[in-house]
Parts: structure tokens; sequence; C-alpha cells
């Protein structure tokens, strides 16, 4: 008689391809971006560069040939108040320099780790409108040299074209954060017969963060729809040709500079792409969008707002008509947002207390666990019932080891019926921690108040933890680790691992020859997270760490205090006397799936035996 195998080597070939894909799904995963550079790369070498994209690309000011008279025309004013200081060039009356005088920047050369933050420098902003005169010749802002004249709270930027015709800035600070600009026109008409010109906005994202590569991630162009209505994000290139753009935003991870057009932006274009020559920016965008020329005048009015992300703060931005702005839309909270609002409050409430964000992230971990410790329980209870009936499966697998697969299985769901167990019934308390496990990933490295935040050995709860850093490029390594090591990840990985042994001990090995052992599965991803959470968050990796902490905690005090198995085994026991057991909506499902698969069985061997007997004739 043959005995049933107990490993099958095509189950180790699946686990090794599964531990490759694995690997390289991250690898895939760090490196798209570099791919997507290299490939945007080859395909500039194959085309001409006009002079804007060039400019674009390299994110300088189109040079402009002055004369001496001209270039000592060129100043700087400031406008300034509590929160802000902005400085406007006279040379197309364009941002030089926008600092946020109450936050710092990561700064890796000094011991503090902080210095001045700018979102704006000499030459990390370009904007510009661009039309053509009658002779054909292109007029851009950017080449003007403007006279500045302050009446009240407006400055206003004048430049004289020709024929007695001017363009005008004029720039007012408003509120904390912002800073109006209304572009008019005078006698267009006699210099141009357009009837749009064409807005061009260029930006290059300065690194402000401690982890780059994550900084990185979390920069991308965002936008508000057709007055607020609709709201959309891009991390590649994006064409509005129909729908009106209410504002456009460069959102880094914690800061944004957001571009409102009051009449909106028509017709817009955007791209971006990851900067790679220089490690003090992050990615560079391009903005374009039509200016209408009606009446042979430009009067548009705009405004520039410099936010950090903060959610309060970003809900206060109202319309006209008192709806808001969806500025708030910059945080990229994800699907779960309501969800991490939550955690939002929870940590504001408790940070008034003068507690320290780590132990705020400790006291979290204890709220989150407490509403979820009733799932844990019926995932436990579960996992007790499947190991005290393991015993009555063993011996029915031997009895029908030589039967029908689907009459073994058959046999095996009678059983659950008849002790009361849903061998499912666990996968549903795991799947509603899916959008907890989501959010949490989503809360930590967005949430501002955390931003700078030191615990334990971490000087930025946001960033990655290191204990020890290396500064050499090691190829494969660096893509999918990193150069340094991340203490809170490692703990939390190995705590982990314990709680993977802990919990797995409840579930059974595959009761079929070739079944996958979902218990190696389990193992694999604790060195998995040492991968994926290195560079990440450790406020997160502290978060999971105290977890899973909690999770060994709990176990213990269900297991020794809060079960009994001898008594659930005889209730189990009791449950089989009961007569008149009606089958679970589950149970009846598998029942109709099992009884079809067996009609296509009974089918199929059917058509076999017709097809050999017609062969014998």
């Amino acid at each position: 008689m043959q005995q049933e195998s107990k490993f099958d080597k095509n189950q180790l070939i699946g686990f090794i391809l599964i531990g490759i894909i694995l690997i390289g799904f991250l690898v895939y995963s760090n490196n798209q971006q570099k791919k997507a550079i290299d490939e945007a790369q080859k395909s500039e070498q194959n085309q001409i560069k006009t002079e804007e994209t060039f400019q674009a690309i390299n994110n300088k000011p189109r040079p402009v040939k002055l004369d001496s008279l001209a270039q000592a025309k060129i100043e700087l004013l400031t406008f300034s108040n509590d929160e802000i200081d902005v400085k406007v060039s006279t040379q197309g009356a364009q941002l030089r320099e926008v600092r946020l005088k109450k936050w710092t920047a990561y700064d890796k050369d000094t011991s503090l780790h902080k210095k001045a933050l700018y979102l704006v420098n000499e030459y990390n902003t370009d904007f510009n409108i661009s039309f053509k005169n009658k002779d054909g010749k292109i007029i851009n802002t950017r080449d003007l040299i403007f006279t500045p004249s302050t009446e009240g709270n407006i400055t206003a930027f004048t430049a004289n074209l020709e024929d007695n015709s001017f363009i005008q800035f004029r720039y007012t600070l408003k509120g904390k954060y912002s800073l109006d600009f209304q572009v008019v026109s005078k006698g267009l008409s006699k210099i141009t017969t357009q009837q749009d010109a064409t807005l061009y906005w260029n930006h290059n994202a300065i690194a402000l963060e401690k982890g780059k590569s994550q900084e990185t991630t979390y920069t991308e162009f965002r936008y508000s729809l057709n007055d607020y209505s609709q709201t959309d994000y891009d991390t590649n290139g994006f064409t509005e040709d129909k729908d009106k753009i209410d504002w456009i935003s460069v959102k880094q991870q914690f800061f944004s500079t957001i571009l409102e057009a009051q009449n909106g932006f028509y017709k817009s274009k955007g791209t971006q792409e990851a900067e790679r020559d220089n490690p003090n920016y992050l990615k560079n965008f391009t903005f374009t969008s039509i200016v209408p020329i009606q009446q042979g005048e430009i009067n548009q009015k705009y405004t520039w707002n410099f936010l950090p992300l903060d959610y309060d703060l970003l809900k206060s931005y109202k319309a006209d008509n008192g709806d808001s702005k969806q500025f708030s839309y910059n945080i990229p909270f994800g699907w779960m947002k309501w969800l991490c609002i939550f955690y939002l409050w929870i940590y504001e409430f408790l940070s008034k207390f003068g507690i320290a964000a780590g132990w705020i992230i400790f006291l979290m971990t204890i709220v989150v666990k407490l509403v979820t410790s009733p799932i844990m329980y019926k995932q436990y209870i579960q996992g007790a019932k499947m190991r005290i009936l393991k015993p009555e499966i063993d011996e029915l697998n031997e009895k029908h080891k030589n039967s029908d697969p689907i009459k073994k299985q058959q046999a095996t769901m009678d059983l659950y019926r008849k002790v009361g167990v849903n061998p499912l019934a666990g996968c549903l308390p795991a799947l509603i921690q899916i959008p907890i496990f989501y959010s949490l990933f989503r809360f930590f490295p967005n949430n501002i108040a955390l931003r700078g935040q030191s615990f334990l050995w971490a000087d930025d709860l946001t960033a990655y933890d290191s204990i020890y850093e290396w500064a050499t490029h090691i190829p494969i390594l660096s893509s999918i680790y990193g150069n340094h090591i991340s203490l809170f990840t490692i703990l939390y990985c190995l705590v982990l691992l314990i709680y993977t042994k802990m919990s797995t001990s409840t579930m059974q090995a595959p009761t079929q020859e070739g079944m996958p052992d979902m218990r190696f599965m389990m193992y694999i991803m604790p060195v998995m997270f040492i991968f994926w959470l290195n560079s990440y968050a450790s406020g997160l990796s502290w978060y999971y760490l105290v977890s899973n902490a909690i999770n060994i905690l709990l176990i213990l005090l269900i297991k020794n205090f809060m079960i009994n198995e001898e008594k659930l085994h005889a209730k189990m026991q009791e449950h089989k006397t009961k007569p008149g057991k009606k089958k679970s909506k589950w149970q009846q499902k598998m029942q109709s799936m099992l009884e079809q698969a067996q009609e296509q069985q009974k089918q199929i061997q059917e058509q076999k035996l017709n097809q050999n007997k017609n062969k014998k004739k």
C-alpha cells in the first residue's frame, strides 16, 4: 500500500519561487523610479530640445543679456510676516526666496541637524508668462526688468513694452502663508493679436527631510478640479484639456507650494521627473496652462500658498462661497482617511498633557489593542478549536486517504459542522485588521506633529532611525536595504518572529499532499519587513514593536487565564450530540461547491469511459 507523501518537492520549489518573487518585487519597487529616469533620459537624447524644455529640465532661468544699467536695476523686494519671508525679484517679477520662519530642514552636516527651511531658493522656481508680438517675437515676462512701486500693502512691478504698453504684477501678502498677485496689462492689443498667452511654472522640490528616499516617494503633483468638486494626484504626468484646475500643488512630505488661479487653469499639462544630479533636490516639476487675453488685455488673479501640511490648517482654507478648497488632500492619508484622522485626534489629545511623542505612540498602541483585542480573542479561540480537533482530522484523513478527495473533503466538512467549528471564522477578524495596518502605514510618515520629534536613539520619528551607517554604495544591498541599520526595525522583526512562533502553534500543517504550508509564509514576513521598513518612519516600527509585544502578552493571558482547552473540548463533543444542527451559510455553500465538483468529476469519468469504449470498437 502506498503511503501518503509527507513532503512534496513541488512544494519546496513553490516556496523558493515565492521567495524569489517577493525579493524581485522589492527590488523592482525600489528601482522603478530609477528605471523611469533612465528611460526618460534615453528619450531625451533622441529628440531636439527646445529652449523652454531645456530650461525646465535644468531648472535655471533662461539667461538674459542685460546691459550694465539694466543689471544695476535688478533688486529683491521682501514681503514678511511672523510666518514667512518672501523675496520677489525685479527681474521677471518672480519669486526668488521663500522661507518658513518657524520650521527647520534636516541638515546632515551639523550636530543639531537643523537649518533654515526654504521652499524657494534663488533658482529652484521659475514662473513665466509668454506670448508673441505681431512680428512673431516671443516675449517672456522672465526676461523683463520690472520697476517696483508700493501703495498701501500692494507692491506693483511694472515692465514697459512696445508702443507705450506695459505688463504689471501686483503682489500682496495675505494671511499667514499666502501671497496674492494679479497680472494685468495695458495696451497689449497694440503689440499682439494672440487670444491666449502661456503660463509656465517650473519648480524643483528642495530636499527637506532626513529620509530622502521616503520624501521623494511622497513628493508629487496634487490638484483640485472643477470648483473643488474633485481632487487628483500625479506621479508621472497629466493632461487636463477640458477640466478646470482650481489649484496645482507641488506636494512634498510635510510642505506644499500651491499655485491658485481665481478663474482657474485651462488646457493644463504637468510633467515630473526625479532629480539625479543634485542631491539637494528631489524632483523637477513643469506645469503649463493658457492665460486668456480678453479684449486685448491680460487680467488674471493668482495666489501662492506656502503651507506646512497641518490638517487643521489646511481645512481652514475656504473658497469665497464657503466651500473647502480641499487643501487637506495634500496629506496622502489614502482610502482610510477617516481612520488616520481618528489617530490624529488621539495624538493631539494626548500631546496636550505634555507627553513625549514616543510615549504617545506607546499609548496609542494600547488604545488600538484594546479596541481590537476581541478580534484577537476570537482568532485564538478558533485556533484552539482547530488544534483540539486535529487528532480527529488526522484520523479522518487516514480513513479516507485512498478515497476520492472530494469525499474526504465532504467528511471533513461534516465533522466541522457536528462540533460547531467554522474553519474560516478566524479569517474575517484578520481581514478587519488590514485597514488598521494600512492606515498606520499612512499615518506615521505624514503626521507633521511627529516631524523632528526624537525618541530614544531616533532623532526623527517620521524618518528612519539608524545605529550604524556606511557611505560606501553596495549596489544590490543599497537598493533593497539602504546604507544604514534601523534598530527599531530589527527589534520589531525579532518580536514579530516570536509572535509568529506562538500564533502558528495553533495552525495545522496542510492535510492534503502538495498544499502549501502557510506557516512557512508567516515566517518569511519578519524577514521581508527588515528590508521594507528599514528606511521607513521609525515611529511606525516603534508602533509595530509595541503592538506585537502586546500581542504576545495577550496570547499568554488568553492561553493561561481565559481559555480552558479541556472545557472547550468537552463543549465541542457535547455539540456533536445535539440533534438537528443546521448548516451555516458557509457550510451550505461549501457543500454545494463540493457536490458540483463531484458531479463534474463524475461526468469527466463517464466521458473517459465512453472514449475508451469507442476506441475498443
